[in-house]
């Protein structure tokens, strides 16, 4: 294919991806009810699925500081037009994460034509772990990272004379935000691998900055829950364990790359 085949080509792939979220986002934004009611604004409610784990956690444990009975603030929609921008956002928002899977295998499509036999034949799992990752990190965001941030910040006071009146849109980005944010991050071991794969990144990289990252991991995890230790090994953890498996990824890619090139030098030589 020339350039502007290819660009042709990149032109089709961007258009029905688009088409997928635009479909994603009518149906969101035809279920309003059940979207905001049942899903986003339920971490408003300190009987939220999350909230009632971690006080079992906290009575198994000894720890009650971990138990979240009262959030301390209400919700207020302050802009004329605040209500309905904010289904706007969420239904793009609840449209892209609808339409991941597609658009993962539309990118896959794109590239696939310059790719070997070989990896040509990997493009359902390709896809499918893709998915599985970022619908993982969507659900670790929005069941863990979006309501430690929403009752962090609920509860945090300057002076007990000032009330938590959020308004609307900053509650709902907390919550679309940090979930689609982290479904993003979870996508780590893919793009590791991808690179790996390229010889742009090794696992040496990743080992060297592997104190950093920990670091990064905790101080955001300080940051979004109440402060207690198990909080925060209750976020980190998953990322750091997400960080490890990237590492294993890309010294298992390195080593099956060396292992061919030592494979094909011998048969150039004899050549």
């Amino acid at each position: 294919m020339t350039f502007l085949e290819h660009l042709e080509e990149l032109r089709w792939t961007i258009v029905r991806s688009a088409i997928a979220v635009a479909v994603g986002f009518v149906l969101a934004f035809v279920f309003k009810t059940a979207l905001f009611e049942e899903v986003v604004l339920a971490a408003r409610d300190p009987d939220f699925i999350t909230y009632r784990a971690l006080c079992r956690l906290g009575d198994w444990l000894g720890v009650p500081a971990i138990c979240i009975q009262e959030l301390g603030f209400t919700l207020q929609n302050l802009p004329v037009s605040g209500q309905f921008m904010t289904h706007m956002t969420v239904a793009l928002v609840a449209g892209i994460i609808l339409a991941f899977p597609y658009i993962l295998w539309e990118l896959w499509r794109f590239v696939a034509p310059g790719l070997h036999e070989r990896e040509r034949s990997a493009s359902g799992s390709f896809v499918l772990s893709g998915s599985l990752l970022f619908i993982t990190g969507v659900l670790f965001g929005y069941y863990l990272l979006a309501p430690m941030s929403v009752q962090f910040f609920g509860s945090y006071q300057v002076s007990p004379s000032v009330a938590n009146n959020f308004a609307l849109e900053s509650f709902i980005g907390i919550i679309t935000q940090v979930s689609l944010w982290t479904g993003m991050v979870f996508e780590l071991p893919l793009v590791v691998h991808l690179l790996s794969r390229l010889g742009i990144l090794g696992p040496q990289t990743l080992r060297a900055y592997r104190r950093h990252a920990y670091v990064g991991l905790l101080v955001l995890a300080a940051i979004l829950t109440p402060p207690d230790v198990i909080s925060q090994l209750l976020v980190a953890g998953p990322l750091m364990l997400l960080y490890e498996v990237s590492i294993g990824i890309s010294a298992r890619v390195e080593q099956q790359r060396l292992k061919a090139m030592n494979t094909a030098t011998p048969a150039r030589s004899v050549a």
